[in-house]
């Protein structure tokens, strides 16, 4: 499990990647995500600044950086070291 901000946590398993929010077909994404009801806001009212894409076709809002985030993830698999097949 990686911790997303504000208590929020995701399965580290789930995630497909994480990008930064600025891009014009990162905000489609998100729009898109929304329309259907497959987005997940986790930001707390606070701005977006990382957006987490799941293999389920979730979109997940954070209010984390890509890279803390993406830290995170990386001593999740360290602590664990489990091997993917």
């Amino acid at each position: 499990m990686v911790n997303i901000g504000f208590g929020n946590i995701v399965s580290e398993r789930r995630i497909i990647a994480i990008v930064t929010p600025d891009s014009s077909p990162i905000k489609r994404m998100v729009q898109e995500a929304r329309d259907r009801g497959m987005l997940i806001d986790a930001t707390c009212g606070r701005r977006t600044r990382s957006v987490i894409i799941t293999d389920s076709d979730h979109i997940i809002l954070s209010a984390v950086q890509s890279e803390t985030v993406a830290g995170r993830t990386e001593a999740v698999n360290k602590d664990t070291e489990v091997e993917y097949e």
